[in-house]
């Protein structure tokens, strides 16, 4: 069971989320507040694996609320739902420490399956948001080797190191070797923005 705070300053949007995220019976919603402030306090006070997390709300807003709760709890999962879907939130909302980023309109049954990915450990993002990421399309020809370019999208489905390990028949320090290599040649810092790379570049 995934134990999921929602935090949003709407009740009638903490009550819609709630009946969305328990449908399928795998999703416990623990508590529900209206700010910030008080779903850091929640999140020390209750079993939470995944924040629900908007972004718009009084007292301490949804950005630094976040970072408060990795910072204090960092097994906690944040997933960002809001409305706003520009590059400087988005930017902001995961160098604070979100996991995954949503908008409010997606379509329930992907509401419910970015929580899980949260949970695992997955990146989701919404694809309307996923390509603002990267400021320019990256050029052609990176000089990426055959197994660089496997590792890569393998990343790019949210494959851990370790089954891109097994998938490849490589050693996970091989796969961390040839990520830091990726990591460099596509002038990247994370999974995220080499997987929204891939997804855009690579061959399918």
């Amino acid at each position: 069971m995934i134990r999921v705070l929602i935090a949003d300053d709407h009740a009638m949007v903490r009550e819609g989320l709630a009946s969305v995220l328990t449908a399928d019976g795998d999703i416990e919603i623990v508590a529900t507040v209206a700010d910030g402030s008080a779903a850091v306090e929640a999140v020390s006070a209750d079993q939470v694996d995944v924040v629900v997390m908007d972004l718009s709300m009084p007292v301490l807003d949804g950005i630094e609320a976040t970072r408060s709760v990795r910072a204090t709890a960092p097994s906690v999962r944040v997933l960002v739902l809001t409305s706003f879907g520009d590059r400087d939130r988005v930017r902001r909302a995961l160098a604070a420490g979100a996991t995954g980023y949503q908008l409010k309109d997606a379509e329930p049954a992907d509401l419910r399956a970015a929580v899980r990915a949260v949970h695992a450990g997955h990146a989701p993002l919404d694809p309307r948001v996923a390509g603002i990421l990267l400021p320019e399309p990256a050029s052609a020809g990176t000089g990426l080797s055959a197994r660089e370019e496997e590792v890569l999208g393998l990343v790019a489905t949210g494959m851990p190191n370790k089954q891109i390990a097994a998938s490849l028949g490589i050693s996970e320090r091989t796969v961390k070797a040839h990520l830091g290599s990726i990591f460099r040649q596509l002038g990247v810092g994370d999974r995220t923005s080499a997987a929204l790379w891939a997804r855009d570049n690579l061959a399918r």
